[in-house]
């Protein structure tokens, strides 16, 4: 019992210093070990780093940093060449200024399902959001909210396909591919999607009705007026995001499906299957085309390339690293006796539906580290082998885990400490106090309707 309350500690420890604004990368091993000392095996502190929380650290790095590295250059390439304002103002046009609120949320929604990055999706749009909702008197507090429900939400979690990393990572526990259960990710991505919409619709009715309007505010930001003139055309703009969904597409389903893969079953290659890493092979190929064609196709308009790419790859260190960090905090806790306790009582919340349990450890552990990424990966190093076991038990689709354990990493994360949050809300020039309700509403409350849709819908007809 002792230790159980290490490892709550520090958990609690973990989500208030993040909040803070301490580095997961130190606190994660700091964290684990004081968990580790509450367990009474203070003698054993020097392995648990070197070779457990290493370890776990170490095999997340091995597993997703090419997705990591492409996505941040890939980001930045759309950045640079002006591609993803061009696909903002596109919608902005087409739509008209009266529909505003969603042109803002569909241009993050394509950018982030095309697989750019949610930080290059905010400076692209924020600018265009900010000058649109100043024109039509729209407050601006409400930008952070339709940023997130078209960059964080139903494109991040739900929609099949998505390149996303949280979308990625339950495919080698569950020997899957990124379209899994699409069906179902389809009617949550919808539901997310309309019911967002009305709810910031409707908040934009009563702000109209109290006469709030814009708001007076210092734009500060430093893109606010970037759209330049040798941004590309809406093609050029469009088809690296079209390559990335095709390529993924055809690798996935069809090409390398088709190929002789049977030599990964050998010790050389770690006693594996295709199906284990069909998911990663195509998404990398897929991101790694798309940065040529982008290149090709804007050689002029990216002024350097060579340091767009250097500044992409630089970008994707800190990311990998704070959610390497904390699998390695969890493969820390997940080898305590206290743990075990913890793992029961979760597992045997619902003991008939393992998708209940699933959905609630992955939603908790997100909640507490403030990371979709960070805790979908925590909840499936430790316990990814139970509920696989779980579902071949109870006869549950692994697709239909899949889209659970996903969409479950993208409800609660979005809590105040959250660094997409954060980061959104300060790009604004905003506080937590003038935005962060309607974000929770579209990325907290809202996907959590959705998920518990998905749950409800998959328990009686199955994965579809």
């Amino acid at each position: 019992m002792i230790g159980l309350i290490g490892i709550v500690l520090s958990l609690i420890l973990l989500m208030y210093l993040a909040y803070k604004g301490f580095s997961v990368i130190i606190l994660a091993p700091l964290l684990a070990l004081f968990a580790v000392m509450w367990s009474g095996l203070s003698n054993e502190l020097l392995g648990m780093y070197s070779q457990v929380f290493m370890t776990g650290l170490g095999g997340y790095i091995i597993k997703y940093f090419p997705l990591f590295l492409l996505g941040a250059v890939f980001g930045k390439l759309m950045d640079d060449s002006g591609s993803a304002r061009t696909i903002a103002n596109f919608f902005v046009d087409k739509l008209g200024h009266k529909r505003a609120m969603l042109s803002i949320v569909l241009s993050c929604a394509v950018l982030t399902y095309g697989g750019v990055s949610l930080f290059v999706v905010g400076f692209a749009v924020f600018p265009i959001a900010a000058a649109l909702f100043k024109e039509l008197d729209i407050p601006k507090r409400l930008i952070p909210a339709a940023i997130m429900l078209g960059a964080l939400t139903f494109t991040m979690t739900a929609l099949p396909g998505t390149p996303a990393i949280q979308n990625a990572i339950p495919m080698p526990f569950f020997n899957t591919d990124l379209y899994a259960a699409p069906g179902l990710g389809i009617l949550a991505s919808i539901f997310i999607l309309v019911t967002g919409m009305w709810w910031l619709n409707r908040r934009i009715k009563t702000a109209s009705s109290q006469q709030e309007g814009y708001g007076q505010h210092i734009e500060s930001h430093p893109h606010l007026n970037s759209v330049g003139s040798t941004d590309p055309s809406l093609i050029i703009a469009m088809i690296p995001i079209l390559v990335v969904i095709i390529t993924n597409l055809v690798l996935t389903k069809f090409i390398l499906p088709s190929l002789d893969t049977a030599y990964l079953a050998t010790d050389k290659f770690g006693n594996t299957s295709l199906n284990s890493v069909i998911g990663l092979w195509a998404i990398i190929c897929a991101l790694v085309l798309a940065c040529v064609t982008i290149i090709v196709l804007n050689w002029k308009q990216i002024a350097n390339i060579k340091d767009s790419i250097q500044q992409g790859v630089s970008s994707s260190f800190l990311p990998i690293f704070n959610t390497a960090s904390e699998v390695g905090y969890g493969s820390v806790i997940a080898s305590l006796a206290g743990f075990i306790i913890l793992r029961d009582f979760l597992v045997g919340v619902a003991p008939s539906n393992p998708l209940i349990s699933e959905a609630i450890v992955i939603n908790v552990l997100a909640g507490i580290t403030g990371s979709a990424s960070g805790g979908l990966s925590i909840a499936l190093n430790t316990m990814g082998e139970t509920y696989m076991n779980l579902a071949t038990q109870f006869g549950i689709s692994p697709e239909l885990m899949h889209r659970v354990a996903s969409m479950a990493s993208g409800a609660l994360d979005s809590l105040p400490h959250n660094g997409a949050v954060i980061t959104i809300i300060t790009l604004c020039g905003l506080t937590h106090k003038q935005s962060y309700y309607d974000m929770f509403i579209v990325a907290v409350i809202i996907p959590l309707f959705a998920l518990s849709g998905v749950i409800t819908l998959g328990t009686i007809f199955g994965s579809f």
